[in-house]
């Protein structure tokens, strides 16, 4: 047994005394485990797993995130609820990654001035979150939110939503030619409380906004895109299914 481990340290003293030796061994050793962590990803069609619910944005909330991210929203607010138990209880189940797939750029964040949305959808109502936008004060007296009064007096452009969508067709987000077409039409037809449109978007939240009087605006777009954050995944089914396998 002695003689078995003088052997092993002679061995290993190669890799001690000559340092040339040691760097190329160290080299090896983080290559092959690169590649062994690296290489079978080349071969998954996608790192992300799919999960059932997941949709596009319509154009309607397209146009509120792009405002959402116009104005700096996530520099307080993230949108990625970590497993921990604190942040659970809090905020709800932990978020997917498959729930912001088809977000550029994702709005995941790390600093928290404000609560984490990603589970705000369907958490408080419409008039609660206009409210909340024109003076946050008015509805959570601590907030040291800054008022945003201007989004609700200013009308939302559609015209360019249809090339917003069709760029993101390139990077991935399966939007067909109709819904390309048809992204002004369907932006209004969503303000407006046409059930129409839920043919193309599962799920979509519809309601009338004045959007066929020609009132659509940013404010209207900014509460579209809160009220459906979270809403997508049906946690309980994804659950089960989770602790079935």
């Amino acid at each position: 047994m002695a003689n078995q481990s003088s052997s092993l340290w002679q061995k290993h003293a190669i890799f001690e005394k000559n340092s040339i030796i040691l760097v190329i061994g160290i080299v090896v050793a983080i290559v092959w485990g690169g590649l062994v962590e690296i290489v079978p990803l080349f071969y998954l069609k996608s790192t992300i797993e799919k999960v059932e619910g997941v949709r596009p944005y319509s154009p309607l909330e397209l146009a509120g995130y792009n405002i959402y991210v116009r104005e700096g929203c996530y520099n307080c607010h993230s949108q990625m609820i970590r497993p921990l138990r604190d942040e659970v209880e809090r905020y709800g189940h932990y978020s997917l990654a498959a729930e912001s797939m088809y977000d550029h750029p994702f709005q995941w964040g790390s600093k928290r001035t404000g609560p984490d949305l990603a589970r705000v959808g369907g958490k408080y109502s419409d008039d609660w979150h206009r409210d909340h936008m024109r003076n946050p004060r008015a509805v959570v007296p601590t907030s040291i939110m800054p008022s945003y009064p201007w989004l609700e007096k200013t009308a939302l452009d559609t015209k360019h939503l249809g090339e917003q969508m069709s760029v993101l067709s390139i990077v991935g987000v399966p939007y067909s030619k109709e819904m390309i077409d048809s992204a002004e039409k369907d932006a209004i037809a969503q303000g407006s409380g046409d059930a129409k449109l839920q043919a193309r978007y599962k799920n979509v939240i519809v309601r009338d906004l004045g959007a066929d009087k020609g009132k659509l605006t940013e404010l209207d777009a900014v509460v579209a895109y809160l009220q459906r954050l979270g809403t997508q995944v049906d946690f309980k089914l994804y659950d089960s299914k989770a602790n079935i396998r």
